[in-house]
């Protein structure tokens, strides 16, 4: 007996030393943790459960039979976060570059398979060169299954990726199709082909970070949801995601205890500008609406000109979705609807309540936008606010112009409660711009033309650039002050606690990808 414990226990020390000192030391010289030591620190202590320890692979080809690794490049199983149930793999760089092989694969959809019927969120560490190359048809098999399985889950239960080293080839799909991904800043990247393809095809010269880095993903592509200086950070900045979310799509987020007190915010009544057209900052009305320090901001460096993120309002967790009138006067573009589709979407998937905070003068006029698409790409955000059952409401800040006010969470298309600050502007257009249209005989007839340009822009404004005239219509539900509108938040959400929603059957809509 004690020789069978002794040859177990050198199977697990030699499964535990992944790839052999060396390659560890390399890992660590690369400023990156080994796949062990980033389980370990994502986990609760003690909490975490190996499955499949002592997999090898079954490659007899190109001399593989004499190079066999215990778990084969990935550590996978489950444990708790923050006393939470969740289910992960790791890829171990140290094995054969945590390339993907057929047995590998297996071991990611085995405990894929387990998160879904166990109804908790699925975890993925990526930091791998690819298909596994000695395989063939067969590694590529293996990822197949694994998106095939991503699909299955979408909606299911939450699904996190965090790139931590290479991705690219067919290992870049996997990510793309989960909730959420985050990298690493200069230690990883994903790209669907790499530096030298590029080179020779199109006969570009770029670097792996320039082509897939962090930096390109968070600004430019909106490939990735959130950045981090490094592994630590990127791990600790994942637990923080996870607070947000419920452990699948038949639960809801859980709620932090929270005892009102006063709510009335004070700041929130000097934040808006006198002069209509000056800039002011979306996060201020957020940070004085929110419990405190709760915002978690995804895709900040991208489409910023709409913000979306996770918060707590009186310890509930909610989604926001807001205007940003920094940043193109807040204008809703091509990418800023996909951003806030896509977040939509998810929220509603898990059963998380959304708050739309408007500031919108209207899309964002020009060839670029209309040459690529931001019809079909605004009526994403339209189909997914529309298409979204969990409880909804809207504050309107200011502007909410045209078919952007319809867009940004209107009654019209199905949200709950509809607020509006004194500030509000609600109408087709500006002032300036409708007075041009709409009294355009009287200013070209007049002798000066400027004043009475001046004159009925203020007749236009003084009759729509308020908010009353669609809170007589009930467009509106009730015009608010601002100090009030934590308060008034607090409530409706309670109030929307157990909304049910019905919708007409169908396989799925076509929604306008």
């Amino acid at each position: 007996m004690k020789d069978k414990i002794n040859t177990l226990n050198d199977k697990i020390t030699e499964a535990h030393s992944g790839g052999g000192k060396k390659r560890i030391e390399k890992q660590h010289s690369n400023k990156k943790l080994t796949a062990r030591e980033r389980v370990e620190y994502l986990m609760d202590e003690g909490s975490f459960e190996e499955i499949g320890m002592l997999v090898t692979h079954r490659t007899t080809d190109f001399g593989m039979d004499k190079e066999m690794f215990y778990g084969d490049g990935v550590i996978t199983g489950y444990g708790t976060i923050n006393g939470r149930l969740v289910y992960i793999f790791a890829q171990d760089f140290t094995v054969f570059g945590g390339s993907l092989s057929e047995t590998h694969a297996e071991k990611i959809c085995k405990v894929m398979d387990m998160a879904v019927k166990m109804g908790a969120p699925m975890i993925g560490l990526n930091d791998s060169g690819g298909a596994r190359i000695q395989e063939g048809v067969r590694s590529l098999g293996g990822y197949a299954d694994i998106f095939f399985k991503n699909v299955q889950a979408s909606g299911v239960i939450p699904q996190i990726s965090a790139i931590m080293g290479p991705c690219a080839g067919g290992a870049v799909y996997s990510p793309a199709m989960t909730d959420f991904t985050m990298m690493v800043e200069d230690t990883s990247y994903m790209f669907v082909t790499g530096p030298n393809v590029v080179k020779t095809v199109t006969n570009e010269t770029v670097t792996s970070e320039e082509l897939g880095g962090a930096s390109t993903h968070s600004t430019k592509s909106g490939v990735a949801h959130c950045t981090s200086a490094n592994d630590v950070e990127c791990l600790e900045d994942l637990k923080r995601l996870l607070s947000y979310l419920p452990q699948s799509n038949k639960e809801k987020a859980h709620n932090l205890p929270y005892e009102l007190n006063d709510e009335v915010r004070t700041k929130l009544a000097t934040i808006i500008p006198d002069n209509p057209n000056k800039p002011y900052d979306m996060h201020e009305v957020i940070g004085g609406i929110i419990d405190e320090d709760s915002f978690f901001e995804i895709h900040k460096n991208y489409a910023e000109n709409i913000l979306v993120g996770f918060a707590r309002l009186g310890g509930r967790s909610i989604g926001i979705i807001a205007n940003q009138p920094m940043i193109l006067a807040g204008c809703l573009d091509v990418n800023s609807s996909k951003k806030a589709a896509r977040f939509t979407r998810f929220c509603d998937c898990f059963n998380i309540p959304l708050l739309v905070l408007v500031d919108v003068p209207g899309f964002l006029p020009g060839t670029d936008q209309e040459w690529n698409g931001i019809i079909v790409h605004g009526a994403k955000l339209l189909y997914a606010l529309s298409e979204a059952t969990v409880p909804r409401v809207t504050v309107i800040t200011r502007k909410a112009y045209g078919g952007a006010y319809d867009v940004m969470n209107s009654k019209h298309i199905g949200a709950d409660m509809n607020f509006a600050w004194p500030t509000a502007e609600i109408a087709v257009m500006g002032a300036k711009g409708a007075s041009e249209i709409i009294f355009k005989k009287e200013i070209s007839e007049a002798n000066d033309h400027e004043a009475k340009l001046l004159e009925k822009e203020a007749e236009y404004a003084d009759l729509f650039a308020n908010p009353y005239t669609a809170a007589q219509r009930g467009f509106v539900d009730e015009v608010i002050l601002p100090q009030d509108t934590r308060r008034k938040l607090i409530k409706a959400f309670s109030m929307l606690e157990n909304k049910v929603s019905i919708s007409p059957e169908r396989k799925h809509g076509n929604i306008p990808l």
